[in-house]
């Protein structure tokens, strides 16, 4: 795959070309956006938009679209929700859900959305608070500081969530306050068939035709939340060339990574991902065999793998490419030559780049450690990570909160308690067949002879550990859970279940690999990072987007196709295409609400659509609006060329997928009778026909 980034990508410091850029919600170029598009978004509407967005904690972007706490997301960010609300007699993923009454709209076992309401610059506090600092010294006090600006944030509001939030890998470091809400309730999702039509081999590619939408809300005090500010529904959605704002939560690039850090991810830890990644979606598929239920109850986690596998894939090609790869080398030399030309900058800055390379090759060295013992690799389990963090809540929460591991910082403490006390139902069958494949790579990987394989399986197969850790523990119980948590060290010691003993036992081990991992690599690579980012500022300044980090950024784009082997794909599909697509077989079989409406139809309506705006991973239910701040569809995933976004942006053939957001109006309203969600989307629409079908509730 032979791609040419732009200029400004490949030095990672001029002011970004053509639509890319992934831009902080205080930086945004609105001027850029004028001279090119003739529109200049203004502060009223910057601050509109970034309200009326919205973050769900799993990893994934929503927006507020109603002034009742309505959210709309993708059908595969709720797919957790889905998955735990329904059971084998009420299968809301295979026959869709929707909610006629108030009443009606479900809970969700464990969910959190988030709504960024301030942004503070802290960068100075924190650079005062480290100048001078290295190693263990600086990884400490960052961490410190970091943790008491997140408290002193929150302090006294349970209602909010403060995080520190690094830019620029370190050059800068912005304080993100967020409103949560931790009641979120399902109000209406499509069927998998639909919200997934294609499946993996649709998956990033175009042309697409998937309903991947869903709608939640938000509930203050056991009533829908009041949200002021939210997108209205544009009336006519979006037109090939119309310029579109993405306002999401992008997960990570790595557009600023130094080459030695490239060559890691290249030769290590994609591959090694890869091949990990592949071998659990055989033990998920060969799960998936055996029965109806178990099916039901893997197929979530299947497609989480799936859709893992395709998209290290892209990015794994995407450092593969000579040409590409060669430009970063190039752009890195010439950026280290005009830092060693200036003696004063070569004194603060020219170590940087080797010490980051140094950090790497440590990396290599304790990566299987770190991988198999301290990451979850070797203990891939549920039920494990319930004992885990109770085990550690014990310890870390009788800690002053600038000293704790940064999960357990207060600002984390109730998401954390809301997974860790979360009804949602926990398999048996399916958490053991995870740890059996978890156990045996672990010892593959790590050698039976191993300190810490030893450790954990003893005289024990990986399948016999596996069944006596699963059915021995108490921990599928929230009360005994509770009971834990509240019980703290004492109860911890006195238990006699087996997989909180197991985690007892391994903590200390697994605490020494990440020590090591915080000290020697993580904090050398912070420190020379931030090194490397003020170098580029001094050079080349600081109009530029820093790297996705999952906080919420604002990008701009148009409606428009490109061109694939040597044919221009069109940008926008209709729904007749949707039915012209199907085959009758999975992935490829339409649900019997959408066959038997097909005539009701207008199969002019535009389904999916794709732009040149700017995303990556964590985008995923984006709203992408007009200059009107109205709806015009959401994001829900991007083209294959897309997921090289990891590294560059190349606007000819990066692109975003999106659902049309008329696809979704005509849905609601002719195939699944959503009268009370129409209304809510659109007041004063018109009346809803009657349909022939609806999901199931």
């Amino acid at each position: 795959m032979k791609r040419l980034f732009v200029i400004a990508t490949l030095l990672g410091a001029a002011p970004a070309m053509a639509d890319e850029g992934m831009w902080t919600y205080n930086n945004f170029p609105s001027a850029k956006v004028k001279e090119k598009y003739g529109f200049e978004p203004s502060q009223q509407w910057l601050d509109n938009a970034r309200l009326s967005s919205a973050r769900l904690a799993g990893g994934c972007s929503a927006s507020f679209v109603s002034a009742n706490g309505l959210v709309m997301t993708n059908h595969h960010c709720a797919r957790g929700c889905i998955d735990q609300l329904s059971t084998a007699k009420k299968n809301y993923i295979a026959n869709g859900f929707y909610a006629k009454t108030q009443a009606a709209e479900t809970q969700c076992p464990a969910m959190e959305i988030n709504q960024l309401v301030k942004i503070t610059d802290v960068t100075e506090t924190l650079n005062k608070a480290t100048q001078g600092l290295t190693g263990k010294k600086y990884a400490d006090t960052l961490k410190a500081k970091m943790s008491e600006l997140e408290q002193a944030c929150s302090a006294g509001n349970a209602k909010a969530r403060c995080d520190v939030v690094t830019l620029y890998q370190g050059g800068q470091y912005n304080l993100y306050e967020y409103k949560r809400f931790q009641d979120v309730r399902l109000v209406m999702a499509p069927e998998h068939a639909i919200a997934f039509f294609g499946g993996d081999p649709d998956n990033f590619e175009f042309p697409r035709y998937d309903l991947d939408v869903t709608f939640l809300r938000v509930y203050e005090d056991g009533k829908p939340a009041t949200t002021n500010n939210f997108f209205k529904w544009s009336d006519k959605g979006a037109k090939e060339g119309e310029l579109t704002f993405i306002s999401g939560h992008p997960g990570r690039t790595s557009r600023g990574l130094t080459v030695a850090e490239l060559e890691f991810h290249r030769d290590v830890q994609l591959p090694k991902t890869l091949m990990m990644l592949s071998e659990m979606r055989g033990m998920l598929t060969e799960f998936g065999r055996r029965g109806a239920e178990q099916r039901r109850i893997s197929t979530n986690m299947l497609f989480g793998v799936e859709n893992a596998v395709k998209a290290l894939k892209g990015r794994h090609e995407a450092l593969l490419d000579k040409a590409f790869f060669a430009q970063k080398v190039a752009a890195e030399q010439e950026l280290r030559k005009k830092v060693n030309a200036n003696p004063e900058m070569k004194k603060k800055y020219g170590a940087a780049w080797d010490e980051i390379a140094k950090a790497q090759t440590e990396l290599r060295n304790i990566r299987k450690d770190l991988a198999f013992m301290e990451n979850g690799s070797g203990l891939s389990s549920t039920l494990f990570s319930l004992a885990r963090t109770l085990v550690r809540g014990a310890e870390e929460l009788n800690k002053p909160n600038g000293e704790r591991l940064r999960e357990f910082n207060q600002a984390n403490v109730p998401a954390l308690e809301a997974q860790l006390f979360s009804p949602a139902p926990i398999y048996p069958e399916l958490e053991i067949a995870r740890l059996t494949f978890s156990l045996t790579k672990m010892r593959e990987e790590l050698g039976s002879d191993h300190p810490f394989v030893k450790k954990v399986l003893g005289k024990e197969s990986p399948e016999k550990l596996a069944a006596r850790l699963v059915k021995g523990t108490r921990l599928r119980d929230v009360k005994a859970r509770q009971a834990l948590y509240k019980g703290g060290k004492a109860a911890i010691a006195a238990s006699k279940d087996p997989m909180v003993q197991l985690a007892a036992a391994l903590d200390p081990d697994m605490r020494a690999v990440r020590k090591s991992y915080e000290e020697n690599v993580e904090s050398v690579i912070r420190k020379n990072s931030e090194l490397v980012a003020k170098a580029k500022f001094d050079i080349y300044g600081t109009n530029q987007y820093p790297d996705a980090t999952f906080s919420l950024r604002l990008s701009y784009g148009a409606v428009k196709g490109y061109t694939e082997n040597g044919k221009q794909v069109s940008p926008i599909t209709q729904m007749a295409g949707t039915f012209a697509h199907a085959t009758g077989e999975e992935p490829f079989a339409l649900p019997k609400s959408w066959l038997k409406n097909e005539k009701a139809l207008d199969g002019t309506t535009p389904m999916n659509f794709v732009s040149t705006n700017d995303i990556i991973g964590g985008n995923s239910g984006s709203p992408v609006i007009n200059k009107d701040a109205e709806i015009v569809g959401i994001v829900f995933d991007g083209n294959i060329h897309s997921l090289g976004g990891e590294y560059g942006f190349d606007e000819s053939v990066n692109r975003s997928v999106s659902v049309h957001s008329e696809a979704i109006i005509e849905s609601l309203t002719k195939i699944y009778g959503a009268t009370r969600l129409l209304e809510e989307l659109r007041p004063g629409s018109t009346k809803v026909p009657p349909v022939k079908a609806s999901p199931a509730k």
